[in-house]
């Protein structure tokens, strides 16, 4: 019986192989449910709660260019 040789350079290359396998099947397993949901109306939108923030911050920096400048 013949047993082939497995050299680390090969054991690293097939460890490799493995982990992409698994992390492309978990994208494109999120990627195709998100579709899913999306298309039958069971998808929650996400509020972004900073989104508020910034709006307010961008009020406060236009009532501040707004601002006549006194020339004293």
């Amino acid at each position: 019986m013949q047993f082939l040789y497995f050299d680390p350079g090969l054991g690293a290359m097939i460890a490799q192989a493995a982990v992409a396998i698994v992390a492309a099947v978990v994208l494109f397993s999120k990627t195709a449910m998100y579709k899913i949901k999306s298309m039958l109306g069971l998808f929650k939108d996400n509020n972004d709660f900073y989104d508020s923030i910034d709006k307010i911050e961008e009020k406060e920096k236009d009532k501040e260019n707004d601002k006549p400048e006194s020339n004293s």
